[in-house]
């Protein structure tokens, strides 16, 4: 296995998310977006989202127990991650004395507005704006019994400088 780079981790459930969850081809082709089963949170719902996330990361990663992480996610993602893979997985932000508790003090800025990617998956791009280094997140939730759960994620550090300006939540 490549050795992710101190700087970025990716849960590769990504990876698997994007190979066996997309749609299978078909002869018409549809314009038409995929519609949630559920409306996309708005605003302050979709922070709460985010903020739930990053304060169970960085709980798993000070406490060294990702189980809860990992119960609170949806199906799909307990499937193809258990707690020590996803304690192998977050190996560099725990090495790079990452504190996430910081992005729970900033509301999160967009770097691409909220989008279905599958009738009940949205995902959301973006990041927090600490200074000198911004944390970029792209993370994925499905609606699994009435809520929200943690499907992908993927969380980075970044030079607040390379960082794209924020793009509006649609209302």
């Amino acid at each position: 296995m490549n050795k992710v780079p101190g700087h970025f981790v990716s849960v590769l459930f990504l990876l698997a998310l994007l190979v066996f969850a997309a749609p299978a081809p078909s002869n018409a082709q549809s314009t038409e977006p995929p519609v949630a089963s559920q409306p996309v949170p708005n605003g302050l719902e979709l922070s709460k989202l985010i903020w739930s996330t990053m304060a169970a990361i960085d709980h798993a990663n000070q406490s060294g127990n990702y189980s809860v992480l990992r119960d609170n996610a949806a199906p799909g993602f307990q499937m193809l991650n258990n707690a020590s893979n996803l304690s192998q997985i977050f190996t560099s932000i725990r090495e790079s004395r990452i504190d996430l508790s910081n992005t729970l003090l900033l509301a999160p800025m967009y770097s691409a507005p909220p989008t279905v990617v599958e009738r009940d998956v949205i995902r959301v791009q973006g990041y927090f704006g600490l200074r000198p280094t911004a944390i970029s997140f792209d993370l994925y939730y499905q609606w699994v019994q009435g809520r929200w759960r943690l499907y992908g994620v993927s969380i980075g550090q970044e030079s607040i400088a390379k960082i794209q300006p924020e793009v509006p939540l649609r209302k």
